[in-house]
């Protein structure tokens, strides 16, 4: 884990849902367990266990009485949506209200964000 300002729980949770993200944990696979996690981070596994409740009461993991915690089906779209939510909130709103601030209308928003798109190779 990092030292971020993250709580570690949320960091767990970060990482199992970027593992579904990218496919390395696919829908339907065994999640690793509260004490995989904690003694391979080396954590608490209270700490491991609410990080893994974040992403039961998501839906992203299923629990498995005596067999451990499931990746869901649709897991990973779930995981992207809440993601796009939380862009849009920390980023796109704040985003648009300061371009409302410098008069700026959408056309002109929208000519700046593809300018600098194309500058960091996004629509290479």
């Amino acid at each position: 884990m990092n030292e971020s300002s993250t709580p570690l729980f949320q960091q767990v949770a970060d990482l199992i849902a970027d593992a579904i993200v990218d496919g390395s944990l696919p829908e339907g696979e065994r999640a690793p367990s509260t004490n995989e996690l904690a003694e391979f981070h080396s954590i608490n596994p209270a700490t491991a266990r609410k990080g893994l409740a974040l992403l039961v009461d998501q839906d992203v993991l299923a629990k498995r009485r005596g067999v451990g915690m499931f990746v869901e089906h649709g897991a990973r779209e779930r995981i992207l949506a809440l993601r796009k939510e939380a862009f849009a909130a920390s980023y796109l709103v704040p985003l648009v209200d300061e371009a409302a601030k410098l008069g700026m209308n959408r056309t002109q928003l929208k000519t700046l964000m593809d300018k600098v798109a194309e500058s960091r190779g996004l629509y290479e």
